[in-house]
């Protein structure tokens, strides 16, 4: 199994806290594939709040993904570099599809092209998008991923949706991978998704909270989904809230170091075992455990996010501690 690394990139992210800069974040990046991490991720809003994750109700700024990800691939020379995920929404498919490839290009073949419906609507309200139903946001999604299908293909083609449309385009050059970058999509896996998995997709991926049983079900329908489709089953990848303790007396220091850091006190009061009941918290025995768990359901590469809320690391020795004694081991799972 590969273990990636949602990097920090919002002005929360730091074990300090402060403004995110190009040079943490590239820091950040490099540190981690120093340590042995396979890929590095960053998401994609114009400002985030962690309202929903119990904390302030203020924008926090961030970067710009697909420029980030440019910048990183000059940065680094091994890890994979990803999107988890894009806005549909954002960007019209076509200069999706070319920043992409620029991506590809530049990195060597190293970008995994995570996309889905989006969520966030202070973000869509405040930057002049529609936001629309659940329904036209997915409407969005699929024809995006029909577009980037073929625009990563050979090409030239003609096309017409209810929202793009492509004549004789084509995308040159062409990606370092063949077929173009893999896409992953993003989401809960409820039916919608799943078809639009099972249809256009390489890999499905959803974070951060997953129990096995719970993950368990939706793959279960995610693999009759692709069954419809005639399709044999996509790639699997999962994002979990990580903290690894060196034994049960680490572990609970760093809990408590952790519920200190959280914003807005969400931790306050809650167990760790209440907490890490459905994320990978626990000993590097245990976590490997569960890392076990996830891998024979089919899961290839867990991302950790190493705080309480996303795209955050809350101390920075925790990922020392999963580079020594989780990585090395979980090659093996």
């Amino acid at each position: 199994m590969r273990i990636g690394l949602a990097l920090p990139h919002y002005d929360f992210s730091s074990p300090e806290g402060g403004p995110v800069t190009w040079d943490g974040l590239a820091a950040a990046a490099r540190r981690a594939e120093a340590l042995g991490f396979d890929s590095v991720w960053v998401s994609d809003h114009f400002f985030l709040s962690l309202a929903r994750y119990g904390g302030p109700d203020e924008p926090f700024g961030t970067v710009e993904p697909l420029s980030a990800l440019a910048g990183l691939a000059v940065a680094t020379e091994r890890v994979r570099l990803g999107t988890l995920v894009l806005g549909a929404g954002f960007r019209h498919p076509a200069i999706l599809a070319k920043a992409a490839t620029s991506i590809d290009l530049l990195s060597g073949g190293r970008l995994d092209l995570g996309i889905g419906a989006g969520w966030y609507e202070d973000e869509y309200r405040a930057f002049g998008y529609g936001f629309g139903t659940a329904g036209e946001r997915f409407e969005i999604l699929e024809e995006t991923l029909e577009v980037l299908r073929r625009l990563f293909a050979e090409g030239p083609s003609t096309w017409e949706g209810q929202r793009f449309r492509l004549e004789e385009a084509f995308n040159r050059p062409e990606p370092v991978q063949e077929g173009g970058p893999p896409i992953w999509v993003g989401g809960k896996g409820g039916p919608r998704l799943r078809r639009l998995v099972a249809t256009h997709a390489d890999g499905w991926n959803t974070v951060w909270a997953w129990t096995p049983e719970a993950y368990g079900e939706r793959v279960a329908a995610l693999r009759e989904a692709c069954e419809r489709a005639g399709r044999e089953m996509v790639r699997l990848s999962l994002g979990l809230y990580t903290l690894v303790g060196e034994d049960e007396r680490d572990l609970v220091s760093r809990y408590r170091s952790l519920q200190e850091w959280t914003p807005g006190g969400a931790l306050d009061g809650a167990l760790i075992e209440e907490w890490g009941r459905d994320k990978l918290v626990g000993t590097p025995e245990q976590v490997l455990e569960r890392l076990a768990t996830f891998g024979a359901i089919g899961v290839e590469e867990v991302i950790v996010c190493a705080a309480s809320i996303p795209f955050a690391v809350h101390d920075v020795s925790t990922l020392d501690v999963i580079a020594e004694t989780v990585i090395p081991r979980a090659r093996d799972l």
